[in-house]
């Protein structure tokens, strides 16, 4: 049976509505339905596009995402032109999406996109680091301990990282780079891209913490160095604050030696060693 219907993922502006491109205007136009993360932006987005879609719309988040998907699948087999649409860049990256394409694309359902605006993109052009070869990690782990190990995984990347962190998370999480990157790593924050009050402060990880610490808000788009082709030997006072770094963030001092070891690439008998000698010197003065 040939399926006719077609599922288009739309890019929408990250800010700015004037980012848009036209075709966004055309494909709100011509939906039968449109899935939308927030059906309350995309009053204000069509609004601000000057476009009255005749399409019915149905929200489409995380919360029900698994639930809508069946139904926007048989509507798309079908024959109908599904629009889906996020509350900022492209669907499926780091937003509602994937489901719905992977169940389209096993129906044998046509999935396009209709490009735009990509945070991603956009803070790598602006962050004055290497962009030649990048990797996008996503949102990190909200949980202190998971998002050490994913970071860990990270340590030895040596392409540009991009990441998305909600602002109440961001100065932990840059403090956390700083424990497994090195506090020196060069980073970029891109806060509220496109919009009125954008801001892209650059430095080393540390410093950019420190700074976080204060409070940020808005969106955040965070691009970190990638490991340098020849990373220096840690010394034994490095070695130290990066288990200290770890244990404070509920990780076991056994597993945080090890993974120090790993990271730096040194016997994890050195980093013990240097542990011990760092806990009996702070004897000693008291």
């Amino acid at each position: 049976m040939t399926v006719t219907g077609l599922l288009v993922l739309a890019g929408t502006p990250i800010g700015d509505p004037e980012d848009a491109p036209p075709r966004l205007a055309t494909e709100l136009a011509a939906a039968d339905v449109i899935a939308a993360e927030d059906t309350r932006r995309l009053r204000r987005l069509t609004q601000a596009l000057g476009v009255q879609p005749t399409a019915r719309v149905v929200s489409y988040f995380e919360g029900n995402e698994s639930a809508r998907t069946p139904d926007l699948v048989e509507e798309l087999a079908g024959g109908a032109r599904v629009l889906l649409v996020t509350d900022a860049g492209m669907p499926s990256v780091s937003d509602p999406g994937y489901r719905l394409v992977a169940a389209a694309v096993k129906r044998g359902i046509t999935v396009t996109a209709a490009p735009g605006p990509s945070a991603v993109l956009a803070a790598l052009a602006v962050s004055a680091l290497p962009v030649d070869r990048f990797c996008f990690e996503g949102f990190l782990p909200r949980k202190p301990g998971e998002r050490l190990a994913r970071l860990r995984e990270a340590a030895a990347e040596r392409r540009t990282l991009v990441y998305f962190e909600a602002p109440h998370r961001l100065a932990d999480s840059l403090a956390a780079m700083a424990g497994v990157f090195g506090e020196d790593r060069r980073a970029a924050v891109c806060r509220e891209l496109t919009k009125t009050y954008e801001e892209v402060r650059r430095g080393p990880l540390r410093e950019l913490a420190d700074w976080a610490a204060d409070g940020v808000r808005g969106e955040v788009t965070v691009v970190v160095e990638g490991a340098p082709q020849d990373r220096e030997r840690p010394d034994a006072t490095e070695l130290f604050r990066r288990v200290t770094v770890r244990e404070e963030a509920g990780e076991a001092r056994k597993e945080a030696i090890a993974a120090v070891a790993r990271d730096a690439g040194v016997p994890k008998r050195e980093v013990f060693d240097a542990v011990v000698a760092a806990k009996n010197s702070a004897n000693n003065s008291e």
